[in-house]
């Protein structure tokens, strides 16, 4: 009966040599249409194994469904062939969704060696059928048909296919890590249910897994996209069909990883990228990841390019949601800035234990603005060692501590005691009114000035026989008429403070004051005057 059947593939040599060889001209992309026929093929087991210590081989062994003999004629060997059109969307099990479309993928064996052999069983079949494809003789025939050699055998071995590629194009060895972590980028389905490994001269098999994507990126931090959309509210008509996840690295990732990838139905379609948007910034040099977007597999129109490395993006299709993408890495980048400062900051109070976040939140907006600068260039953009670091923040610290503008008053101890938490409570009227009854008390104690009735003298009064060339208390000789003005002054200033300030807000409600009369500014003013005050007061001596 093997006498009577024929193979032929239909074609224009030229097309072999432009879509074939200039196309999977590396290594990855060629072996990655080998695991997505095998994908597709429902195997659960692939095997990649690379020879190079004599003749260059490369072998690829697969538990899938197998070919038969027509199946090889009108799938396999027909160039272009678009298994969606033909109702194939779907594995020969129903199980999985077809990663192939283009019916391309076969040259891809051309692209890395000359001679490719395709041994293949059928599910329930014990026919084992061998052909071979070379490049030599498909380029020499004049026909339009190349008609490959084969051999049909009885055969009682497990079904699925192997292919084998000979006269290989490559001079250097190969790597058999690099080429794992290459292809882990170009899918996103290696599981459990589908285990592809790779070995070289029969060493240990290595398993390639989505993992390798990022096996050398430490993630700092993650976002998965159904977490994302929820404060993402930009709106886009397959918003909620797209999945995946983002990452962040604490330190910038490698060019060539920055950016995230787009995958359609487990393969890549789109390399990583951002989407347009500027790349000036510096967050995203830290940004990798990968979008699941099925849907674009599945619009009546092919966007995706034949090498499958990008989308066309100048489709009324694709431009919505190349715009939405780019808002969404607009998004992102914003989130991953908060995120880092958080971060940051937590790293700089653990060091230097400060709590940096108290801090900023107790500095005015004009302070606060210089500050974070400076912080975020000592803790990001220096090369000064840790200690270094450290010791240059807590001076910065000390300099500007919190609550800055009170500090900077240097009020006297006692106004402090009294003053500081209704301060830094933004009880801005309390604080003054604690600081003028703490200083009418430590006058009367010191004074001991009392009425006709045995009782403390307060007020305007107490002032006035308190302090003054006549008064109870000098803090001079007032020998000089300077002396005597400051005596004066002493007494007149700490009269106005009670009559100025003390006896209106006693008798006035604080909504009324506060902030359009009484401001933290006339705070600070009212403590500087008392805490002045108050240092004359430690310096007087009572007249006996």
């Amino acid at each position: 009966m093997s006498e009577e059947k024929t193979l032929k593939m239909t074609f224009d040599p030229a097309t072999i040599e432009h879509l074939g060889v200039k196309m999977y001209s590396k290594l990855p992309n060629a072996i990655a249409e080998l695991i997505a026929n095998a994908y597709d093929a429902d195997a659960k087991n692939v095997k990649i194994l690379l020879y190079d210590k004599k003749e260059k081989k490369i072998v690829v062994e697969d538990d899938g469904f197998g070919m038969s003999f027509d199946d090889i004629n009108d799938y396999f060997l027909r160039i272009g062939r678009n298994r969606r059109k033909e109702g194939l969307e779907l594995s020969p099990s129903g199980k999985r969704k077809a990663t192939g479309k283009k019916g391309l993928g076969k040259l891809s064996f051309f692209g890395i060696g000359n001679t490719i052999e395709i041994e293949t069983i059928r599910k329930n079949s014990n026919e084992k059928i061998t052909f071979i494809l070379d490049w030599e003789e498909l380029t020499s025939v004049t026909e339009k048909d190349y008609k490959p050699k084969f051999t049909v055998k009885k055969s009682k071995a497990s079904y699925g296919t192997k292919i084998t590629l000979t006269k290989i194009h490559r001079k250097t060895v190969f790597d058999k890590t690099g080429l794992a972590i290459s292809l882990s980028k170009l899918f996103n389905l290696f599981d459990n249910t589908f285990k592809v490994t790779i070995s070289r001269n029969n060493d240990s098999p290595l398993r390639i897994d989505d993992k390798l994507k990022y096996e050398n990126i430490e993630t700092q931090f993650e976002w998965k996209y159904k977490d994302l959309i929820a404060t993402f509210e930009t709106e886009y008509e397959y918003k909620g069909k797209i999945t995946g996840k983002i990452i962040s690295s604490p330190k910038p990732i490698k060019p060539e990883l920055r950016g995230i990838t787009l995958f359609a139905n487990k393969r890549l379609v789109n390399s990583p990228e951002f989407f347009g948007i500027s790349e000036s910034s510096h967050g995203f040099s830290y940004l990798t990841g990968w979008l699941e977007v099925d849907f674009v597999d599945e619009w009546k129109d092919d966007v995706i390019s034949t090498h499958r490395q990008s989308l066309n993006w100048d489709l009324p299709l694709t431009t919505p949601l190349r715009s939405y993408l780019k808002k969404l890495m607009s998004h992102i980048e914003r989130e991953w800035r908060a995120k880092r400062k958080e971060e940051r900051d937590k790293g700089i109070s653990l060091k230097t234990k400060i709590n940096i976040k108290n801090w900023y939140d107790s500095l005015p907006k004009d302070i606060r603005t210089k500050v974070e600068p400076i912080i975020s260039a000592i803790a990001e953009k220096s090369e000064l060692p840790d200690d270094e670091q450290i010791s240059t923040i807590r001076q910065l610290h000390e300099l500007v501590p919190e609550y800055p503008y009170y500090h900077w008053r240097h009020l006297h101890s006692s106004i402090q005691e009294v003053s500081e938490k209704d301060y830094k409570e933004a009880d801005y009227l309390r604080a003054a009114d604690e600081a003028i009854k703490k200083y009418i008390k430590n006058v009367q104690k010191k004074s001991g000035i009392k009425d006709k009735d045995g009782k403390l003298k307060d007020g305007t009064d107490l002032m006035f026989n308190a302090f003054g060339d006549k008064g109870k208390l000098n803090f001079t000789s007032c020998k000089t008429e300077t002396e005597i003005n400051l005596e004066n002054g002493q007494k007149h200033i700490s009269a106005g403070a009670v009559v100025g300030f003390r006896n209106p807000v006693s008798h006035e409600v604080k909504e009324t004051l506060y902030p359009k009369v009484f401001n933290d500014k006339d705070c600070l003013d009212i403590l500087s005057m008392i805490s002045y005050l108050f240092g004359k007061l430690d310096k007087t001596k009572k007249k006996h």
